[in-house]
């Protein structure tokens, strides 16, 4: 493979305003509404010359959100500035911010709809 493998990602959602309300307040950004008639599509900012995957939020019949399904990493400064952003945001820290070795430090903490979602970083 000759680029990295995640293009695009996903997080399903039972209630887009209270997702976009907790991603806004944990990571301080702004949607895009990509939404039609088949679904709910709110996008993360993103930028095409950036290292990274973009993706959204989307609330769409057939695809549910919930624990056990993928873990989708958000790259941080430093991943306890987010962490802390986390419960008064709604959501739930499962482990605080913890030494990954040589790759850094990661929290996983689950959002307003029971997605895990990872943060990252280096220091």
């Amino acid at each position: 493979m000759s680029i990295n493998p995640v293009t695009w990602f996903e997080l399903n959602v039972h209630d887009i305003e209270r997702a976009k309300a907790f991603y806004a307040a944990v990571f301080r950004v702004e949607f895009e509404d990509m939404s039609n008639e088949e679904m709910d599509y709110w996008c993360f900012p993103m930028d095409d010359k950036q290292m990274g995957a973009g993706g959204a939020l989307m609330r769409m019949a057939g695809c549910e959100p919930g624990k056990g399904g993928t873990m989708v990493y958000f790259s941080c400064d430093n991943c306890a500035v987010e962490e802390g952003r986390v419960v008064p945001a709604g959501g739930q820290v499962c482990r605080p911010k913890m030494a990954i070795g040589e790759f850094g430090f990661i929290s996983v903490v689950l959002d307003t709809e029971g997605n895990p979602i990872g943060l990252h970083s280096m220091s």
